[in-house]
């Protein structure tokens, strides 16, 4: 990768092999505010929900840290790199390799079955399909049916499925558990929760849910255009 800004505050927090990506000074706005000078670090091993009332600007910020949208101030850093300043090149490279991204919808592949989704994300990743997380999310006995032949549920959970199978270093998760029951809610958390303790991985996950929130090892809520730590 190429293109770093050359940042010494931004360097000396990355240097901490521990810190998986730092958001410095994020600021976006449509035909409103919505947010202004936001700084937040992921580490490894690193659990962060983001709560607040509806538009307050929550599924933006997540997708100014996954890189899908570029903020009108402010900069993201992976591994000493302003992803913003990278070429469009390496930017799909990272999504693809690095950055897990969980939608509220699941953006499967109709008119494939579920399995043929999970082998086109080991083709890519070169990551063999874990069997047992299949089992783990209750969809092992679905993998020969359509997309459109499952529930909401289902689809949400082989979506969560085929991104853990790229064996992302950070997720980033919209909403995931939003077509789920309360109990499969929990034990899809749990599932995310366990992989980024083996993984050494980190999540950023937004939800309006604050009993699942309160699960993550930290949780932030944007209020009046700032974001403000409340555990």
């Amino acid at each position: 990768m190429n293109g770093i800004e050359n940042n010494s505050s931004a360097t000396q927090i990355l240097s901490n092999r521990s810190v998986l990506l730092y958001a410095k000074q994020i600021t976006h706005n449509f035909d409103y505010p919505l947010f202004e000078n936001i700084e937040l670090e992921l580490h490894s091993n690193e659990t962060i929900a983001i709560i607040g009332s509806s538009g307050c600007g929550k599924s933006t910020l997540l997708n100014i840290l996954s890189s899908l949208l570029a903020p009108k101030h402010g900069n993201v850093f992976y591994e000493n790199y302003n992803i913003f300043d990278l070429s469009q090149k390496k930017l799909l490279e990272l999504r693809r390799n690095i950055f897990g991204i969980i939608f509220q919808s699941h953006y499967l592949f109709r008119g494939f079955s579920a399995i043929e989704n999970l082998q086109i994300a080991e083709f890519l990743s070169g990551n063999a399909i874990d069997k047992n997380l299949l089992k783990r999310l209750k969809i092992d006995h679905v993998l020969d049916q359509g997309i459109g032949e499952l529930s909401g549920g289902q689809q949400q959970r082989l979506s969560i499925a085929r991104i853990l199978t790229k064996k992302p270093k950070i997720i980033f998760a919209d909403e995931p558990t939003g077509n789920l029951d309360k109990i499969t809610a929990k034990e899809v958390m749990n599932v995310l929760f366990e992989y980024v303790a083996y993984q050494k991985a980190g999540m950023i996950l937004v939800t309006h849910e604050d009993d699942l929130a309160f699960m993550c090892d930290k949780v932030y809520q944007i209020n009046d255009l700032h974001l403000e730590r409340v555990k």
